[in-house]
């Protein structure tokens, strides 16, 4: 069985310092702590005394932080850390995730030796098993790139897999990855083990000590309120777990922190006759939706089932986690497909069957970072069954998140702006949790979408698309049509088509393509994130200028594209901003940045009256017209010349459009084609669209989506935030030097930084890949991610790919780095280095020849356009 940890709680001493209690398994060693007397005062409180408090706790003492005091409800570990499996596995689908893996791997094996604490660390290995081919070239995929950060990782036959773990049956498979420094440990000493460490560098932990709320005055933690008094704290952390949720809305200003606990079974056996060894590798069957682990001579084994059990949606339940109820009828599935990988565990003992609640997100992706509505309040939570794995990482991106103001990683795709509240609905949560459970082991390929929680945020044209073939892709809530199908396509088939290959709506897309440059297209862009900023005097302007990087101070109806950077001089966000009149400006964002971007704005703007910051997306619809026939159709509608000669690329105006008045035109695609945007008044949406489409008959007009938009952005070079451009990219290394005020004397967040990466040279470059040996109907498509290679060694990886259908070849975006041979330092990356190197990417282990641009291949763009009006990233193809 499982057994308690030691607890380390403070007791009154004369020194400061730790004692530590045995539990003794009644939990006995809390008693005294009751009696001891909170500080009046901390720098931070964390709350949670699970791996992810003591983490966070651990490395800002590291980091030289000491007014730390930790706070647990009930006993140190006693939460889900407890009941955690113990399987540390670094084998992950995103980069970042699989840094933070590897570093709580190599953290967690040093830890014994720095605390004196048994963790009962044991290097195994892992074993991912492959029972189809699209599961081996998923697995492919991963072993690619932890190859390249430095994880050793390989595919192996089925028969390695049998000479690696004999008690496996390997009848059914088709290949499988070794993974082989992954490892076993026990959790909740590893808790024990970091909440020494910090003990030792002056952080103060109370048990028993539940926190009633945390106290906020005008937006900044002040501090929290106990069962037994206040603390004042300038940080707080909410490292709560599946209490997170509700913590985060009894504040007196509610954070919303959206996750939701599912039930979590595995069985543990008696040791075989002749126990396994402890070093046998962790099995993990992802088809077979379990994992196998040895434990004390026997095994280990859970899985994600299919029909998940949500627990708890009415709210908190007890202060420890008790193992729930044994439910065999619903772990049966999970048991015969264990017996058929492992036939002869019918001869074993099981000893029990475990039940604990695991805390699940709505993308599958773990919480972390400040809350956009509290300044000081941080958030880890939310680790979707793998806060082992997870820990070590997250805790110190954390922590260096707040000593530095920002992680040494980008981690946007775990941030908790990235949610808003919309997905903090209980029902929305109980029910996207019971897909996302078994999504941890179905097999996901590109562009896949969540089925659960949809339609939640709908244009005024949804219907009226939908009927017209849309298939519809969701992002940060809002439904944004993917491609339409036409009449005579099955739609069933192409529902159900899931492939790393070609897909079957390359045509359907191909066809979109082909309309947007020969004649014109109408997309729905109404999920862009929509901002006015207006000021009585000229603070709109004097604000402005010193967020963005960008000169704003531009003639009334000009459209600048333009970043707004922190202090390294990366994108915080990436965006078009019209000036509408001397005070007042509009503002266009990328739909996930709608939180994010809010929250950036509000930091540094003053408290001013005269100053109104105000979010509009809900009151317009937008509309994308592309294509050389635009200007006829637009013309056509509002009896107004649309040439280039009246109405100049990068321009806005208010028109009327059929009958409706107020309509923002804007001669911008996101694309580099010709055309138009439309902002227009929601209750004029349905007219104008209609209109639109009448009118565009005799152009040829077709609705199109955001899959062709983005084939059309990719082809031009265009970069995309949140996937090309995060807070680690500078404009210097992605050739946007032109959007830069570098020469205009004026002061911006990020222009020291800019000033000295100009003179010292750029250390990576965003460069776009065409790929030459490829055959785009035979050989695996690259998506995102691909390692990149230049003379046969690795220098990046790719951020977006799409098929160029004008090139007819596949192109990819990514960054080159120059690392030196002898060292792996980095060294400065020139056009030189790029235009001379002979590239390769690796798609799934095959390498495919690849040429290197440093600008867009099309007769279309002339140096001076592509320095003056290329636009911005398909702002986001967002």
């Amino acid at each position: 069985m499982f057994y308690w940890l030691l607890s380390v709680i403070r007791r009154p001493r004369s020194s400061r310092g730790w004692q530590k209690w045995s539990s003794a398994r009644s939990g006995a060693s809390a008693a005294k702590a009751h009696s001891v007397a909170l500080p009046a005062q901390a720098q931070v409180v964390i709350c949670g005394g699970g791996i992810m408090g003591t983490s966070v706790a651990y490395h800002l003492s590291k980091m030289g932080w000491k007014d730390i005091v930790l706070l647990e409800q009930g006993r140190l570990a006693a939460g889900s850390t407890r009941f955690c499996a113990g399987i540390l596995s670094t084998a992950r689908h995103l980069t970042v995730e699989q840094k933070m893996a590897d570093y709580s791997n190599k953290l967690y094996h040093q830890l014994e030796q720095e605390t004196g604490i048994h963790t009962g660390y044991i290097r195994t290995g892992s074993i991912f098993l492959a029972q189809t081919q699209d599961r081996l070239i998923s697995l492919k995929r991963i072993n690619s790139r932890l190859n390249v950060i430095g994880i050793p990782s390989e595919i192996i036959s089925p028969k390695k897999v049998a000479e690696l773990h004999p008690l496996l049956n390997v009848h059914d498979l088709v290949g499988a990855m070794h993974v082989p420094e992954d490892a076993v440990v026990s959790s909740a000493d590893v808790a024990l083990a970091l909440a020494s460490a910090a003990s030792q560098n002056g952080v103060q932990i109370y048990d028993r000590t539940s926190i009633l709320h945390v106290m906020v005055r005008k937006g900044q933690v002040t501090g929290v309120e106990t069962d037994k008094g206040q603390i004042q704290c300038h940080y707080f952390v909410n490292c709560a777990g599946q209490w997170a949720y509700e913590l985060g809305l009894s504040n007196e200003e509610p954070v919303s922190i959206p996750l939701h606990a599912c039930e979590h079974f595995y069985l543990l056996t008696r040791p075989w006759e002749t126990p396994l060894q402890s070093n046998t590798p962790t099995i993990v069957d992802a088809d077979g939706r379990i994992y196998i682990r040895n434990w004390q001579g026997g095994i280990l084994s859970g899985g994600f089932e299919k029909n998940p059990k949500p627990i708890f949606t009415e709210g908190k339940n007890q202060l420890e986690i008790q193992n729930l109820q044994e439910d065999w009828d619903h772990f049966e599935p999970l048991l015969s497909s264990l017996l058929r990988r492992m036939p002869e565990l019918e001869t074993l003992e099981i000893m029990k069957l475990v039940n604990c609640p695991e805390t699940f997100t709505p993308d599958m992706r773990c919480i972390m970072g400040e809350s956009p509505s509290v300044r000081g309040y941080f958030v880890l939570a939310g680790m979707n069954s793998a806060g082992l794995s997870f820990g070590g990482g997250a805790g110190r991106y954390l922590a260096e998140w707040m000593v530095h103001g920002y992680p040494s990683e980008s981690v946007w795709e775990l941030d908790l702006k990235r949610f808003g509240a919309l997905q903090s609905s209980r029902t929305f949560l109980r029910h996207r949790v019971m897909e996302v459970m078994p999504l941890l082991y179905d097999l996901k390929v590109p562009r896949w979408d969540f089925q659960t929680g949809r339609q939640l945020r709908t244009s005024p044209l949804y219907d009226r698309l939908d009927a017209q073939g849309a298939r519809w892709m969701e992002k940060h809530g809002f439904e944004r049509p993917k491609y339409f199908v036409p009449p005579d396509k099955d739609l069933l088939a192409l529902e159900q088509s899931k492939t790393f290959y070609k897909p079957d709506w390359f045509e359907i897309v191909e066809s979109e393509v082909k309309c947007c440059k020969e004649a014109v297209c109408v997309i729905d862009m109404s999920s862009f994130t929509k901002f006015e900023i207006t000021s009585t005097g000229d603070q709109a302007l004097e604000i402005l200028q010193y967020l963005f990087s960008n000169d704003l101070d531009v003639p009334v109806g000009h459209i600048v594209h333009t970043g707004m950077l922190n202090e390294g001089g990366g994108y915080e966000n990436d965006c078009s901003i019209a000036r509408l009149s001397k005070r007042s400006f509009f503002m266009i964002s990328p739909t996930d940045q709608q939180v994010h971007c809010w929250a950036w704005l509000k930091k540094y703007m003053p408290e001013d009256s005269n100053l109104i910051l105000e979010d509009v997306t809900w009151k317009y619809t937008a509309l994308n017209l592309i294509g050389p026939r635009a200007v006829d159709v637009l013309s056509e509608l509002s009896y107004a010349p649309m040439t280039p000669d009246h109405f100049p690329s990068l321009f806005c105006k208010e028109m009327s459009v059929g009958y409706a008045n107020g309509i923002r035109v804007m001669s911008m695609t996101h694309t580099g084609e010709p055309g138009f945007m439309l902002y227009i008044p929601i209750e004029y949406a349905l007219h104008v669209y209609n209109e639109v489409m009448s009118v565009g008959q005799k152009y040829g007009i077709r609705n199109a989506g955001y899959y062709a938009l983005r084939s059309l952005r990719i082809e031009k070079f265009f970069a995309f935030w949140g996937q090309d451009l995060n807070t680690l990219t500078t404009p210097l290394e992605c050739g946007r030097e032109s959007r830069v005020k570098l020469d205009k004397g004026m002061d911006f967040i990020g222009r020291d930084a800019l000033l000295q990466q100009k003179q010292n040279g750029v250390y990576k470059r965003l460069t776009m890949f065409i790929l030459d040996d490829h055959d785009t109907d035979l050989d695996l498509w690259p998506w995102w991610g691909e390692p990149i290679y230049r003379n046969g060694q690795y220098v990046g990886k790719t951020t977006s790919s799409a098929y160029g259908y004008t090139l007819e070849r596949h192109v990819c975006l990514g960054f080159v780095h120059n690392f030196s041979e002898d060292t792996g330092e980095e060294q400065v990356v020139t056009a030189d280095f790029i235009n001379r190197g002979e590239y390769e990417i690796d798609i799934a282990g095959q390498r495919f020849q690849a040429k290197a641009k440093l600008y867009p291949v099309t007769s279309l763009f002339t140096h001076k356009r592509r320095k003056d009006d290329v636009e911005l990233s398909d702002l986001h193809g967002k």
